[in-house]
């Protein structure tokens, strides 16, 4: 059996419900496997814990080296405009005309 929300296979079974080990969700026994929860909207957060949404601008709180590159994003840059992604790296934006993919943990809410 797998978890309707996140698809793995790690379910704990419960007297009345199932749980799932990996994000939490719980339903009821006698839900049919394939009827799936609604949507559950995804919430990015930044080093702070402030909310981000598509459009904010936020502040690089560490240096960051590029990866292929000797060039390092310094801290304290701006970054406007961001849009919010699906992934490991939750943001994607521009800097100095380049696009570039951040962690939420390494930026604030400016």
């Amino acid at each position: 059996m797998a978890c309707p929300l996140c698809s793995l296979e790690d379910v704990l079974t419960h007297a009345d419900h199932f749980e799932c080990a990996t994000c939490g969700n719980e339903w009821p026994r006698d839900a049919p496997a394939e009827a799936a929860p609604a949507e559950v909207a995804r919430v990015v957060k930044d080093a702070n814990g402030n909310v981000l949404a598509d459009g904010d601008s936020v502040t690089l709180i560490k240096d960051l080296k590029l990866r292929g590159s000797s060039e390092v994003l310094k801290q304290g840059t701006k970054v406007k405009s961001i849009r919010l992604v699906d992934g490991d790296h939750e943001i994607d934006c521009r800097i100095d005309g380049s696009a570039m993919a951040l962690k939420a943990c390494f930026v604030k809410k400016a």
